[in-house]
Order: C-alpha cells, then sequence, then structure tokens
C-alpha cells in the first residue's frame, strides 16, 4: 500500500466540509483522487497476475457451466426461450459486477488507515472509486456475452442502446450498498467476515441462474425487494430481447432509492467519526 504522502495533494478545510456541499459537488470536487483511487486498485488487482485477465474470464465460465448441469439439465429451469448459458452468463455478468464492486467498496476505507487519518478529502470517494475498477472485469466478462451471441447466432435489437442505463443503476445499487458496509466495517471489522456468506446469499436470491417469473404472488414480492433481481431482468430484456420486467422492476428500484439514500445519510452521519475509530 503507498503513503499517503503519495496520493494527489488534497486541500479542503478540515472541519468536516462534505457536510456543507451536495454529494455529488464533493464527488465532482475529488474526481481527480477518485481517479487516482480506481487506477491503483486496478493496478494492484493485475499486478504480478501471469494469466491477467484469464482470471476474470474463468469465474463467468466455471458458474455458467455449473449452472447450466444443475438448473438446466437436472432442474430443467426455463430460460425465457433464450439459449440457457446465454441467459445465465447475462445474469453472472451483471451479478459478479455488483459483488466485486460491493466487496471491494466495504473494505476500502479500512485498508487505508493513513489515507483517512492523515490526508483530508471527501471520504465517499474512497467507496466511490471502488466502483470504477471492477467495470473493466465487466467489460472484459461482456466479451464472452458477445462470443456466445455469435454462436447461438443472436442478433441484438436496438434495446442494447438502454445498456448505459441499466448499468449506471447497477453502480448505483453497488455504491449504496457499499456506503452501508464501509461505514459499518470501520466501527464493526466482523463485516468482513461477514462479506462471504453475505454474497453467496444474495447471490442465490438473485435471479442469476432462474428468471423471476419462476416464482408468484408473496415470493416474487419478496425477491423483488432485492434491488438486483429488477436490475438483472432489465439487463435481460436490454441485451437478450426478454419480456420486460414489469412491476418488480419498480419495487427494485424503489428498494434501490432507498438502499442509497439511506447509505448516503448513515456514511455522512459516520464519517465524522472515521478517523478517530479506524
Amino acid at each position: 500500500m503507498r503513503a499517503a504522502d503519495d496520493v494527489p495533494e488534497w486541500r479542503v478545510n478540515s472541519a468536516d466540509p462534505a457536510s456543507r456541499e451536495g454529494v455529488v459537488a464533493s464527488l465532482w470536487r475529488a474526481r481527480d483522487l477518485i481517479g487516482y483511487f480506481a487506477l491503483r486498485d486496478l493496478r494492484v488487482r493485475y499486478k504480478q497476475a501471469a494469466l491477467g485477465v484469464v482470471w476474470v474470464l474463468l469465474q463467468p465460465i466455471a458458474s455458467v457451466a455449473l449452472f447450466t448441469l444443475v438448473f438446466r439439465r437436472v432442474a430443467n429451469i426455463s430460460s425465457q426461450g433464450i439459449a440457457y448459458p446465454l441467459f445465465a452468463l447475462v445474469g453472472m455478468t451483471v451479478w459478479l459486477y455488483f459483488s466485486t464492486a460491493v466487496v471491494r467498496g466495504s473494505e476500502v476505507l479500512v485498508e487505508s488507515p493513513d489515507l483517512i487519518t492523515k490526508v483530508s478529502f471527501p471520504r465517499i470517494a474512497a467507496p466511490a472509486a471502488a466502483m470504477l475498477a471492477p467495470l473493466a472485469d465487466f467489460a472484459v466478462s461482456f466479451v464472452l456475452v458477445i462470443v456466445l451471441f455469435a454462436y447461438y447466432s443472436v442478433t441484438p435489437s436496438w434495446r442494447l442502446l438502454a445498456t448505459p442505463i441499466w448499468l449506471v443503476l447497477v453502480v448505483l445499487a453497488a455504491l449504496g450498498v457499499a456506503l452501508w458496509l464501509s461505514a459499518l466495517n470501520v466501527k464493526y471489522r466482523d463485516v468482513r467476515h461477514a462479506m462471504g456468506p453475505l454474497v453467496q446469499l444474495w447471490l442465490f436470491a438473485s435471479p442469476v441462474a432462474y428468471p423471476s417469473s419462476l416464482l408468484s404472488g408473496w415470493k416474487e414480492l419478496a425477491i423483488a425487494v432485492n434491488p438486483m433481481t429488477g436490475l438483472i431482468g432489465l439487463a435481460r430484456w436490454s441485451v437478450l430481447g426478454t419480456p420486460w420486467p414489469g412491476w418488480p422492476l419498480a419495487v427494485s428500484l424503489a428498494s434501490l432509492a432507498a438502499i442509497m439514500g439511506s447509505g448516503l445519510v448513515y456514511f455522512r452521519r459516520a464519517e465524522r467519526a472515521f478517523a478517530d475509530v479506524i
């Protein structure tokens, strides 16, 4: 880890400047620092990795192969008229970005105590920067989707133009969760140990390997509260041309707004004590 002196110069009034300006304004002022954090994460991730991006591709390939065997071959789960490997791969690609960004965002503060205690900057810049590096992995994984498009002779429709919209929503969902977990992790280091089981449970509670339409009634409503339910459905609608997610998308977006809003409030309150407890 680099020393605090290696961070690009950032001078602000140390009396909690973030509390006097909006979140967007804070992030915009810290854009150079956010870029520095993101590039540092990429360098650390790929430093001395002989196979480089191959490791990024192995996880979705292995996961989709397992899902195809279990959910398609054994359980005969519907894939909404799309070849199951392609159906599962789109869901897995979206999920891997979300989970990687959440895990990285939850740890970014406790992994840089010198920055928190010695450098004055908008603390929200750290979890925000953690959302950027996993986008590189997402882009690499999406190449697999293009390969399967060619293999199954699938032609994308105009809906693919909606990709920036659902991708921004996925980034916001990850940031909202990361704000909660990063702030909690500063105070309660048990959060780090809980991340593994939490991510695994969240994976199976999300329609990655199955369509959300598989459920009905209160079960469909319960799973729609998960913001990733509607967002994965929206991604598949955009990329694969599956049916519109419908009302579960509205529930998921409301849940996303609640997580993001409450995460911002909690983070802004908790950041005042970061330097004292980290």
